[in-house]
């Protein structure tokens, strides 16, 4: 559901036996802690993934005293049934792409918001029955592939062999000052024709982002998915740029329209990229404290040169690190649109400051996210939301979908 009504609310206006007034708000369901916590459960086998389900759901915190002490959903009593609920849940689903392979297809915290990756125990499957696993990280590398490493990686203890960065003309266009791209409107012909300016312009994206990989200490191959109005001159000059930024390798993928023949040249520079030696490390230290991690991203990855926090920022980070969440990775929430906090920033921007303007803890998924900027935990519909093109015609036929 995405509704603005949802983000404030006011709730028990029925008098003591309808509970207490109090304003509260709802996040998107793949923003909630329990959706990233159904990604993160890790175990040998179901019996110890339910035991870490049921302890992460008893640290779930909803609130706290009157004398600052958390209340978590043990504490309510009500830790044994969620796990109930969400115990069929962990069973990854198994799904055939078109030409007959399998893919998993578990959990859904978005990247923007949480941490943006599959579930752990999908992966600890697939790395059973195939010699290869590729996972998906959401959205672009400061944010998806950040949060894999620094989180994923951290819980699990998985260690990858090389990262696949997916780069598009057009995108890098967009980075490069191109007109601002509409849903459901007709793309401008600097997208559709030949731009080689425009497309240099942008190019300092995507070598920022295969720089931000290999500070990880993995080799990076960039897969350029091409559509039919990229010219030959635009990928060669998207793909030089790849090498010449670190990439072990840069190749053109058709995959979305070809299939696996679409991508046979990308897997071939894939597992050879894993033959090559890596030396994977987190971005920071657990002992470091919660402002020093959130610095740490925001200039080693967003590419910032400070960060600013709000008084309510600094109460909440010094709540958490005295209640004992110090050393718990970070999950920044933020605009995909770029590499900063600010959607209107793009390429790589420098010489800005990340503002953080509320800081919040999801304990039982086991990390802290800042909010930065104006992102929301509860997304809004356009002034024209799809929905109001769908109708059903005489013969009963639904229109307006597509």
């Amino acid at each position: 559901v995405n509704d603005r009504a949802l983000r404030n609310t006011v709730v028990g206006l029925g008098g003591s036996a309808d509970g207490i007034p109090r304003e509260t708000g709802f996040d998107i369901t793949v923003a909630s802690e329990l959706m990233a916590i159904l990604a993160l459960v890790d175990g040998e086998d179901y019996a110890s993934a339910l035991r870490d389900l049921r302890q992460r759901c008893a640290r779930v915190v909803i609130g706290t005293t009157v004398k600052g002490k958390q209340i978590t959903l043990e504490d309510l009593g009500v830790a044994g049934a969620v796990t109930v609920l969400l115990k069929d849940a962990l069973h990854p689903t198994i799904m055939q792409t078109l030409e007959g392979q399998a893919a998993f297809i578990h959990a859904g915290p978005f990247a923007n918001i949480a941490h943006g990756n599959s579930s752990i125990l999908a992966d600890r499957v697939a790395l059973q029955l195939g010699e290869y696993v590729v996972t998906e990280s959401g959205f672009g590398a400061d944010m998806g592939m950040e949060k894999f490493f620094n989180i994923k990686c951290r819980v699990s203890g998985l260690v990858p062999d090389a990262v696949v960065l997916v780069a598009t003309v057009r995108a890098l266009k967009t980075h490069g000052g191109g007109p601002r791209v509409v849903p459901g409107r007709p793309l401008d012909d600097a997208y559709t024709n030949e731009n080689l300016e425009l497309l240099e312009a942008g190019l300092s994206n995507l070598s920022a982002h295969i720089e931000n990989a290999k500070k990880f200490g993995i080799t990076v191959v960039v897969a350029v998915n091409t559509f039919h109005t990229d010219t030959d001159a635009e990928v060669e000059m998207v793909k030089k740029a790849a090498l010449d930024a670190g990439a072990s390798a840069a190749v053109m993928s058709d995959h979305w329209a070809q299939g696996g023949q679409g991508a046979i040249e990308l897997a071939e520079a894939v597992v050879a990229a894993c033959e090559e030696p890596s030396d994977f490390g987190f971005l920071y230290k657990d002992s470091l404290t919660i402002k020093e991690k959130i610095e740490s991203i925001a200039r080693e990855i967003y590419g910032a040169d400070d960060v600013e926090y709000s008084t309510a920022a600094n109460k909440q980070i010094a709540e958490f690190e005295a209640a004992g969440l110090g050393e718990l990775p970070i999950c920044m929430a933020k605009t995909h649109l770029s590499m900063s906090h600010d959607p209107q920033l793009k390429g790589a921007p420098s010489g800005f400051t990340v503002p953080v303007r509320e800081v919040r803890a999801s304990a039982g998924a086991g990390f802290i996210y800042p909010l930065l900027g104006e992102m929301r935990t509860m997304p809004g519909l356009g002034t024209k939301p799809a929905y109001m093109n769908v109708d059903i015609d005489a013969d009963g036929n639904i229109v307006g979908l597509f």
